[in-house]
Protein backbone atom coordinates (compact mmCIF):
# COMPACT_ATOMS: atom_id res chain seq x y z
CA UNK A 1 0.00 0.00 0.00
CA UNK A 2 1.19 3.65 -0.82
CA UNK A 3 1.93 5.66 2.29
CA UNK A 4 -0.78 8.12 2.43
CA UNK A 5 -0.78 11.01 3.98
CA UNK A 6 -2.98 13.64 5.80
CA UNK A 7 -3.74 15.68 2.64
CA UNK A 8 -4.56 12.74 0.35
CA UNK A 9 -8.03 12.22 2.38
CA UNK A 10 -8.63 15.02 3.97
CA UNK A 11 -12.03 16.78 2.83
CA UNK A 12 -11.00 20.64 1.48
CA UNK A 13 -11.82 23.17 3.57
CA UNK A 14 -14.04 24.67 0.46
CA UNK A 15 -16.39 21.84 1.01
CA UNK A 16 -16.62 21.39 4.43
CA UNK A 17 -19.05 23.80 6.40
CA UNK A 18 -17.23 26.68 8.20
CA UNK A 19 -18.96 29.86 9.41
CA UNK A 20 -17.54 33.04 11.52
CA UNK A 21 -17.92 32.67 15.08
CA UNK A 22 -20.48 35.74 15.60
CA UNK A 23 -23.23 33.91 14.00
CA UNK A 24 -26.22 32.76 16.22
CA UNK A 25 -27.10 29.06 17.22
CA UNK A 26 -30.34 29.51 14.85
CA UNK A 27 -27.81 30.58 11.81
CA UNK A 28 -25.26 27.27 12.78
CA UNK A 29 -28.42 25.09 13.11
CA UNK A 30 -29.14 25.98 9.23
CA UNK A 31 -25.94 25.30 8.35
CA UNK A 32 -25.74 22.11 9.63
CA UNK A 33 -29.04 21.47 7.78
CA UNK A 34 -28.47 22.59 4.28
CA UNK A 35 -24.81 21.40 4.72
CA UNK A 36 -23.72 17.96 2.84
CA UNK A 37 -20.18 16.41 2.21
CA UNK A 38 -20.02 13.83 -0.38
CA UNK A 39 -17.21 11.37 0.14
CA UNK A 40 -16.19 8.40 -2.15
CA UNK A 41 -19.62 8.62 -3.72
CA UNK A 42 -21.63 9.09 -0.70
CA UNK A 43 -23.64 11.99 0.76
CA UNK A 44 -22.79 12.39 4.47
CA UNK A 45 -24.26 14.88 6.77
CA UNK A 46 -21.52 17.20 8.63
CA UNK A 47 -21.36 16.64 12.69
CA UNK A 48 -18.98 19.63 13.30
CA UNK A 49 -18.69 22.84 11.54
CA UNK A 50 -15.47 24.91 11.96
CA UNK A 51 -15.77 28.30 13.05
CA UNK A 52 -13.29 31.50 12.16
CA UNK A 53 -12.32 34.84 12.71
CA UNK A 54 -12.12 37.72 10.63
CA UNK A 55 -9.03 37.24 9.26
CA UNK A 56 -9.96 34.10 8.21
CA UNK A 57 -7.90 32.35 11.58
CA UNK A 58 -9.65 28.75 13.03
CA UNK A 59 -11.06 29.46 16.59
CA UNK A 60 -12.73 25.93 16.96
CA UNK A 61 -15.31 23.44 16.35
CA UNK A 62 -19.24 23.20 16.68
CA UNK A 63 -20.61 20.02 16.95
CA UNK A 64 -24.67 19.18 17.00
CA UNK A 65 -24.70 18.32 20.28
CA UNK A 66 -22.83 21.68 21.20
CA UNK A 67 -25.69 23.52 19.86
CA UNK A 68 -28.55 21.28 21.44
CA UNK A 69 -26.43 21.85 25.10
CA UNK A 70 -26.37 25.98 24.22
CA UNK A 71 -30.21 26.03 23.67
CA UNK A 72 -31.21 24.74 26.95
CA UNK A 73 -33.13 27.46 28.36
CA UNK A 74 -31.91 29.46 31.21
CA UNK A 75 -34.27 28.71 33.66
CA UNK A 76 -33.65 24.89 33.78
CA UNK A 77 -29.61 25.91 33.58
CA UNK A 78 -30.08 26.44 37.32
CA UNK A 79 -30.92 23.10 38.65
CA UNK A 80 -28.13 20.22 38.32
CA UNK A 81 -27.93 18.21 35.48
CA UNK A 82 -29.52 14.69 37.59
CA UNK A 83 -32.40 17.48 38.18
CA UNK A 84 -32.87 18.29 34.96
CA UNK A 85 -32.94 15.49 33.30
CA UNK A 86 -35.67 14.08 36.29
CA UNK A 87 -37.82 16.82 35.22
CA UNK A 88 -38.56 14.85 31.13
CA UNK A 89 -39.39 11.40 33.47
CA UNK A 90 -42.36 13.54 34.30
CA UNK A 91 -44.60 15.83 32.47
CA UNK A 92 -42.60 18.11 32.40
CA UNK A 93 -45.41 20.23 30.61
CA UNK A 94 -47.41 20.65 34.20
CA UNK A 95 -43.45 21.99 35.29
CA UNK A 96 -43.06 24.06 32.77
CA UNK A 97 -45.25 25.22 29.47
CA UNK A 98 -44.30 23.73 26.42
CA UNK A 99 -44.63 27.96 25.40
CA UNK A 100 -42.09 28.76 28.32
CA UNK A 101 -39.79 25.77 26.61
CA UNK A 102 -39.92 26.43 23.50
CA UNK A 103 -39.46 30.59 24.26
CA UNK A 104 -36.70 29.53 26.04
CA UNK A 105 -35.09 27.53 23.28
CA UNK A 106 -35.42 30.33 20.69
CA UNK A 107 -34.56 33.06 23.69
CA UNK A 108 -31.03 30.91 23.49
CA UNK A 109 -30.94 30.34 19.84
CA UNK A 110 -30.01 34.07 19.46
CA UNK A 111 -26.55 33.41 21.41
CA UNK A 112 -23.44 33.26 19.00
CA UNK A 113 -21.65 29.99 18.22
CA UNK A 114 -18.70 31.67 20.05
CA UNK A 115 -20.03 31.26 23.40
CA UNK A 116 -20.51 27.46 22.64
CA UNK A 117 -17.60 26.54 20.66
CA UNK A 118 -14.55 23.90 21.11
CA UNK A 119 -10.80 25.14 20.97
CA UNK A 120 -9.02 23.62 18.33
CA UNK A 121 -6.81 20.37 20.20
CA UNK A 122 -4.56 19.68 17.80
CA UNK A 123 -4.31 19.96 13.47
CA UNK A 124 -2.25 17.81 11.59
CA UNK A 125 -0.23 19.12 8.48
CA UNK A 126 -0.99 18.17 5.03
CA UNK A 127 1.97 16.29 4.28
CA UNK A 128 1.66 13.82 7.75
CA UNK A 129 0.62 10.41 7.65
CA UNK A 130 -2.44 8.89 8.65
CA UNK A 131 -1.02 7.01 11.09
CA UNK A 132 -0.28 10.68 12.82
CA UNK A 133 -3.62 11.97 12.39
CA UNK A 134 -4.92 8.23 13.78
CA UNK A 135 -2.51 8.87 17.45
CA UNK A 136 -3.34 12.39 17.59
CA UNK A 137 -7.41 11.44 17.50
CA UNK A 138 -7.02 8.88 20.09
CA UNK A 139 -5.06 10.59 22.21
CA UNK A 140 -6.66 14.14 22.12
CA UNK A 141 -10.66 12.13 22.07
CA UNK A 142 -11.30 14.04 18.82
CA UNK A 143 -13.29 13.14 15.57
CA UNK A 144 -12.14 15.35 13.76
CA UNK A 145 -8.85 17.07 12.70
CA UNK A 146 -8.08 20.53 10.77
CA UNK A 147 -5.61 20.03 8.31
CA UNK A 148 -2.78 22.82 8.02
CA UNK A 149 -0.64 23.91 5.32
CA UNK A 150 1.90 26.65 5.38
CA UNK A 151 -0.31 27.44 8.48
CA UNK A 152 -3.39 27.85 6.86
CA UNK A 153 -6.12 25.36 7.05
CA UNK A 154 -6.75 23.60 3.74
CA UNK A 155 -9.19 20.74 5.21
CA UNK A 156 -10.30 18.58 7.86
CA UNK A 157 -9.82 14.68 8.59
CA UNK A 158 -12.87 12.75 10.22
CA UNK A 159 -12.36 10.22 12.23
CA UNK A 160 -14.61 7.34 9.84
CA UNK A 161 -12.26 8.73 6.60
CA UNK A 162 -9.06 7.86 8.73
CA UNK A 163 -10.51 4.67 10.11
CA UNK A 164 -11.48 3.36 6.34
CA UNK A 165 -7.96 4.68 5.06
CA UNK A 166 -6.90 2.23 7.78
CA UNK A 167 -9.11 -0.72 7.13
CA UNK A 168 -7.27 -0.65 3.53
CA UNK A 169 -4.13 -1.03 5.13
CA UNK A 170 -5.32 -4.17 7.52
CA UNK A 171 -7.60 -5.84 5.13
Amino acid sequence: MEKKTAGDIMIPLDAYPHIPYWLTLRQAVAEFEKSEIVIRGKVSRSRFVLVFDEEYQLLGTVRRRDIMRGLEPDFLKDKPLRDRKLLFNKDVFSLYPFEKLVDGVRTQAENTVKDIMMPIAVTVNSTDHIIKAMYEMVDQNVSLIPVVSDDKVVGVLRSNDVFHELANLLL
